[in-house]
C-alpha cells in the first residue's frame, strides 16, 4: 500500500512539473497570465468601488465600508481566477472530440488523474506569481485583511479546484455525445463566475437567494475565502463550504464516472 502510495505521487508529481515547464516555454504568455492580467483586474475593481462610493456618497454600503469593498475587489478576482479551468477543460473536450484520447488511455494513469495534476501544478506555479499584487495592494491602502487567515482561505479554494475539474471532466465526457461541446464550457463558466460571488458579493443579493447560494459549493471559489480573510464570515462558513464542495464533487465525480464509461463503450465500439 505504502509503495503504490508513493508511486501515485510520485506520479502526479511528474505531471504537475510537465504542466509547469510546458507553460513556461512561452514565458511572455505565461507572464501576462500570472501577473499582468491580475494587475489590470484588480486597478479596475478598485476604480469600480471608488466610483460606487463616490456616487452613492454613504459611508457604509450593506453594512460594510469602502475599505472592506476595496479588500473583496482585490482579493476577488485573484481567486476567482484560480477557481478556474477553462483552458484544460478545452484541452479535455479537444481529447475526447478528437479521439486522441488514445495516447492517454494507455498511460498509467487515468484521463482525469493526468488532467488534474497538470491543472493543479499551473494554478500552485501562477499562484505563487500572482500573489504578489494582491499583496501589496492590500499593504498599500492598509485593507482590512486578516493574513493569518490566508492558507486556509486558499487551501479551500484550491480544494474547490477538485469540484471544478470534477465538473470540467465530466462537460468533457458530452464529447462522446454531441459536438459543440465548448459552449457547454462557457456556460458553466459563466454561472460559476456568478454564483461564486465574483461579480457581486453574496451578501448584497437578496436575502433568499442569498441563503440558497451560501448552501451550495459554488462560494467556496470566491465569495467564502474573501468573505473569511475581511471579516465578512467566520470559519462556519468555511467549515460549510468545505463539507458543500465534498458532497458536490462525490456526486460529479459518480456521474462524471458514469457517463465516460459508457462514452468509453461506444468509443471502442466503434474504433473511433
Amino acid at each position: 500500500m505504502k509503495k503504490l502510495f508513493i508511486a501515485f505521487w510520485r506520479r502526479n508529481l511528474a505531471f504537475s512539473e510537465l504542466a509547469v515547464v510546458s507553460n513556461l516555454e512561452y514565458r511572455f504568455n505565461f507572464f501576462i497570465d500570472a501577473f499582468v492580467q491580475p494587475l489590470i483586474t484588480v486597478g479596475i475593481e478598485l476604480l469600480m468601488w471608488f466610483a460606487i462610493f463616490e456616487a452613492a456618497n454613504a459611508a457604509q454600503i450593506g453594512g460594510f465600508g469602502r475599505e472592506n469593498y476595496l479588500a473583496y475587489g482585490v482579493w476577488a478576482p485573484f481567486l476567482g481566477r484560480i477557481a478556474v479551468s477553462w483552458m484544460y477543460e478545452s484541452m479535455m473536450v479537444e481529447e475526447v472530440a478528437s479521439g486522441s484520447i488514445n495516447v492517454i488511455l494507455t498511460r498509467p494513469i487515468s484521463f482525469y488523474e493526468y488532467y488534474l495534476s497538470q491543472l493543479m501544478g499551473y494554478k500552485i506555479a501562477t499562484t505563487l506569481i500572482s500573489m504578489v499584487a494582491p499583496l501589496a495592494v492590500s499593504f498599500i491602502f492598509d485593507l482590512p485583511i486578516h493574513y493569518s487567515r490566508l492558507p486556509i482561505a486558499i487551501g479551500l479554494v484550491f480544494y474547490y479546484l477538485f469540484l471544478v475539474h470534477t465538473l470540467s471532466f465530466l462537460i468533457s465526457t458530452f464529447a462522446f455525445y454531441m459536438t459543440r461541446v465548448r459552449s457547454l464550457t462557457l456556460v458553466k463558466n459563466l454561472t460559476l463566475w456568478l454564483l461564486a460571488g465574483e461579480l457581486v458579493p453574496i451578501d448584497l443579493m437578496p436575502p433568499a437567494i442569498a441563503k440558497i447560494l451560501l448552501l451550495s459549493p459554488f462560494p467556496a471559489g470566491v465569495y467564502t475565502p474573501v468573505a473569511y480573510i475581511t471579516g465578512r464570515a467566520g470559519s462556519d462558513l468555511v467549515l460549510q463550504s468545505f463539507i458543500s464542495v465534498t458532497i458536490s464533487t462525490v456526486i460529479a465525480m459518480a456521474v462524471g464516472a458514469w457517463l465516460w464509461r459508457k462514452g468509453l463503450q461506444s468509443y471502442t465500439g466503434t474504433g473511433a
